[in-house]
């Protein structure tokens, strides 16, 4: 069945509101079945119903809510809080065009205005004939072959890189009518990367994992193997401790630190959690480790829950990561068949287990108490700290949350000793950090470098930039700011970054050229917070949009000075008042560009013009 046949109807009648019996539906209840009727599984089971469905049509919601127990409005506000859900049918073929931050620098905006003037629907809308759906995705993070398109038929789903309107269109008709246009089409690991990295599992057999190529070949779970075997949990906490590690994520937290207190706080029930929720655009540094060595995460998580007192885990991966989710449940099987996870491991009783976790297309989810309640099957907002996770998280109980990439780097330490990690990167900024490159570059990528590396350093490595000269390098995505050109040898680490005005993030590195429009971009980032506020509290929920507005106004040549004295107002009461980290550093890409390019706000409001063009050719299409 899918979502152009008729379902059943089942649950609550539409004529009187009332529940009434209807047949049974033998698939519906097969999903619900594997899944264990749990309610905290509920996105997940979400996931499944859409996927044979097509959609999540009101009667599946009401006899899902029916047979998890669960008032139908909170299913159906599930539903319709995450953007990956579906509440109404999709036509035969839809088109996802990626919007996200290299996309929109080469021309996916556009893209996607063209085919909604060409086939004459809104984003997010169907043709009458049901033929096709066209809508957005912020990021897919594949920005070196930006602009992407993604196109699901019934055949599956195929990927179109540097897309043209008109390719694109062409690609669709001819779709629409039975094909599509050879060699055009990319495969997921074409998308996604095939694996960089073979692991062998010692003793166990020393045999290499399945799935797992490629000419790299570190030894993995040995460092759990030493930590359970030979160090106590304080001893591990220690090591970490003294190896200076930050989290990887963006806020830059002493890891160690965030150990002890999770291993110190009371209740037997402790849990793990990987965020690998990489919604930033322009990022996709854990999509690549997830991908590629998805046994270096389950270890550092293994060790983790060893040294706070946890026996399970879990990995949150985003919707549109499908090839990490893939991966990172077949090294879990993997791992748990040669007893490396699971129960007694090493025969030291110590016991952890690790579970994926999907989102459903929610940027807000990278923060760790909207991703919590993510992971319990719920809508994905933020709540008041503290409690912090460390004492109060996941149901309840201390929660430890760390990035993936924080988690990657758990066993080089622990194998190598803290004073090896500490020999990479800068006082207060020890070891490495993996950065995507993508914008106008020549070879977009990823790389890993010491802390401390500088932009002009990191922009060798991707072969210099393209089509002009350096204009700026944005750092931590919609929450981060600017590297202007005067900085180019300024060392990339957190106090640094700081000192200018914007965050390492987790790590995305999108680099402009002098043909771009700061407050284009600033517009950009700015539209994607407001498009992603989870609209919990009023100074994200209303501040956004009205940032947007006057951002709208400038680029449009309609602004007055005094917008630029309102937009400052603004940002700084969102940065001081809204409920969560990602509200709070909304008005960062903002807050930076009025700094570092005021000449470009000043231009387009005195004079009327953008001094790029972007925004006249933006406004013309």
């Amino acid at each position: 069945m899918n979502g152009t046949e008729p379902l059943h109807t089942i649950g609550s009648d539409s004529t009187d509101g009332q529940t009434t019996s209807q047949p049974p539906d033998p698939v519906l209840d097969a999903l619900l079945a594997a899944w264990g009727h749990k309610p905290d599984a509920l996105i997940e089971i979400l996931h499944a119903v859409q996927q044979h469905y097509g959609w999540l049509a009101i009667p599946l919601l009401g006899h899902v809510a029916k047979e998890l127990r669960l008032p139908p409005s909170l299913v159906y506000g599930v539903a319709s809080f995450y953007h990956s859900f579906r509440l109404e049918p999709r036509g035969h073929h839809t088109c996802t065009v990626c919007t996200g931050t290299s996309c929109h620098l080469q021309g996916g905006s556009r893209l996607l205005h063209e085919l909604e003037q060409h086939f004459g629907i809104p984003n997010g809308s169907t043709t009458t004939d049901g033929s096709l759906t066209l809508e957005r995705v912020r990021c897919l993070g594949a920005c070196g072959m930006a602009p992407l398109v993604r196109i699901e038929h019934a055949g599956g789903i195929s990927f179109h890189g540097n897309m043209t309107a008109d390719q694109a269109i062409k690609l669709l008709r001819e779709g629409m009518q039975g094909g599509f246009l050879s060699g055009t089409a990319l495969s997921p690991v074409d998308i996604y990367g095939d694996p960089l990295v073979r692991t062998v599992l010692e003793n166990c057999d020393n045999k290499a994992t399945d799935g797992l190529h490629r000419n790299q070949m570190p030894v993995a779970y040995a460092a759990l193997a030493r930590a359970v075997r030979e160090m106590t949990p304080e001893e591990v906490c220690r090591q970490i401790s003294a190896s200076g590690l930050r989290g990887r994520g963006g806020a830059g937290y002493p890891t160690g630190r965030k150990w002890d207190l999770v291993r110190e706080a009371r209740g037997r029930k402790k849990f793990v959690v990987a965020n690998g929720d990489e919604g930033d655009p322009g990022a996709f540094m854990d999509r690549t480790v997830m991908e590629c060595d998805p046994h270096r995460v389950l270890e550092g998580m293994a060790i983790a829950g060893y040294a706070v007192g946890a026996a399970s885990g879990f990995v949150y991966v985003r919707s549109e990561y499908p090839l990490a989710a893939r991966r990172l449940r077949e090294a879990i099987a993997q791992a748990e068949n040669r007893g490396v996870l699971g129960r007694n491991l090493f025969d030291t009783g110590f016991t952890f287990t690790v579970r994926v976790r999907i989102g459903a297309g929610a940027f807000v989810c990278g923060e760790e108490t909207a991703l919590m309640a993510s992971i319990m099957g719920q809508r994905g907002q933020p709540v008041v700290r503290p409690p912090y996770p460390a004492h109060r998280g996941l149901w309840g109980h201390a929660t430890l949350i760390n990035n993936v990439e924080t988690f990657a780097n758990i066993t080089a330490i622990i194998t190598r000793g803290a004073e090896q990690f500490m020999a990479f990167g800068r006082p207060g900024n020890s070891g490495t950090k993996v950065f995507s490159i993508s914008g106008d570059v020549a070879r977009a990528g990823v790389v890993e470098v010491p802390l401390g590396t500088t932009v002009r350093e990191l922009l060798t490595l991707a072969g210099g930039i393209t089509g002009g000269g350096f204009k700026a390098a944005q750092t931590g995505g919609a929450s981060g700011g600017c590297i202007p050109a005067a900085d180019l040898d300024l060392p990339i680490d957190y106090e640094s970054l700081g000192a200018i005005g914007t965050i390492m993030g987790s790590g995305g590195l999108v680099i402009l050229n002098d043909q771009r429009c700061m407050v284009d971009v600033a517009r950009f980032f700015m539209q994607f917070c407001c498009d992603e506020s989870c609209g919990k509290c009023t100074p994200c929920r209303a501040g956004t949009q009205q940032a947007v507005r006057i951002l709208d106004r400038i680029c449009a040549g309609r602004g007055k000075e005094t917008d630029l004295l309102q937009l400052e107002e603004l940002c700084h009461l969102m940065r001081e008042t809204s409920l969560c980290g990602l509200g709070q550093a909304a008005p960062t890409p903002v807050l930076s560009t009025l700094r570092w390019y005021r000449h470009e706000y000043l231009a387009h409001i005195r004079e009327g013009r953008c001094p790029t063009g972007v925004c006249r050719r933006e406004a013309e299409a």
